[in-house]
């Protein structure tokens, strides 16, 4: 599903921030991507949606050479991605419920199918009453909960997380990973980006850990039946 192939990306005459890094992520897998700040990982999600381009390397997604991508085809790319940004990145003149509703607009679902979607998806992350809301009159957390929200409502085959539960307190956070989990269940492959090892001890997965842009660690848990 996703295959890196000794990636690196340089900013300045190197400085890399990702380096010969090779990865794979099978289809239906849910991966921690963790190490310190400044290791790569946000990095590394922005090659895989095309917001970046590695110096060099390859990336396969869904079976497609991204690299080899032109501007045109990006958008089709995304359709199939769900992106839970660090900064959220909602429309701050768009409604809670237009801004979960865009994606499946730009998949051209009709209309009637976008209302049942955005209002149940709003309910699963508990924010059904703040859809006529605008992102500014919401609380840092809630915004973090309709990025969730807008990454899910389309069913991605593919989910990439840059520190979706940082903003959110423990109950929100044990809801929304209940959230993950149902997707990944449904068929949804899931890379997420985070520093928190309660977490990750609460939810045991695979853990691929950076540090200064390498490849440091690609560890399973212990038991298989942790992971369920």
């Amino acid at each position: 599903m996703i295959q890196l192939f000794n990636v690196c990306k340089v900013y300045q005459r190197d400085q890399y921030a990702l380096r010969d890094v090779t990865l794979k992520v099978e289809k239906g897998e849910f991966v921690y991507l963790t190490g310190p700040s400044g290791a790569g990982k946000s990095t590394l999600l922005k090659l895989l949606y095309c917001a970046e381009r590695p110096s060099r390397g390859q990336i396969l997604v869904n079976g497609r050479n991204i690299t080899r991508f032109g501007s045109a085809r990006i958008p089709y790319l995304r359709r199939n991605l769900g992106i839970i940004f660090q900064d959220f990145k909602l429309l701050h003149r768009r409604t809670i419920y237009e801004n979960v509703a865009f994606p499946l607009e730009v998949q051209g679902r009709k209309r009637f199918e976008i209302s049942k979607k955005v209002y149940q998806t709003l309910k699963n992350v508990g924010l059904e009453h703040r859809l006529k809301h605008y992102p500014l009159q919401l609380s840092g957390g809630e915004q973090q909960r309709v990025a969730v929200a807008r990454a899910l409502v389309v069913d991605p085959l593919i989910l990439l997380a840059d520190e979706p539960t940082g903003n959110l307190d423990p109950e929100v956070t044990m809801d929304i990973m209940g959230l993950f989990k149902s997707a990944n269940a449904r068929g949804t492959t899931i890379l997420m980006a985070t520093h928190d090892r309660s977490l990750m001890r609460e939810f045991p997965r695979r853990t691929v850990s950076l540090h200064a842009g390498s490849l440091a660690m690609d560890d399973l848990p212990l038991f298989r039946g942790a992971a369920e």
